[in-house]
């Protein structure tokens, strides 16, 4: 994945005023009004517990012993075979491939 910036394509004046023209023939989406936009709250400050819910139950459940992250240096090859023969996934097929080598069970 590049870092390359993001192109904008800019809205014409034609385009924005159709997307306009949508948005108010629209009964029910109406814009909202200053006022309303003024009396708006945070989603976790209007509804804290719905919002509280949902921060536990992101991500991946903890566990137990979480695998290490390292910075290692391999031959060019080694890392080529592995991409190439295993795809996603292959840092785990080398880990697996090393706890044989060294005689470690498969951990659970």
């Amino acid at each position: 994945m590049t870092n390359q910036p993001r192109k904008v394509r800019y809205l014409s004046d034609k385009e924005e005023a159709e997307i306009q023209r949508k948005i108010a023939s629209d009964p029910d989406a109406p814009e909202a009004t200053d006022d309303q936009l003024a009396q708006a709250r945070p989603f976790a400050e209007a509804f804290p517990d719905l919002a509280e819910s949902i921060k536990r139950s992101r991500g991946r459940p903890a566990i137990e012993k979480p695998r290490q992250q390292i910075s290692i240096r391999l031959d060019p090859d080694i890392i080529e075979h592995y991409k190439r023969n295993c795809g996603k996934g292959w840092q785990s097929r080398l880990n697996d491939d090393l706890r044989k080598v060294v005689g470690l069970k498969k951990a659970s």
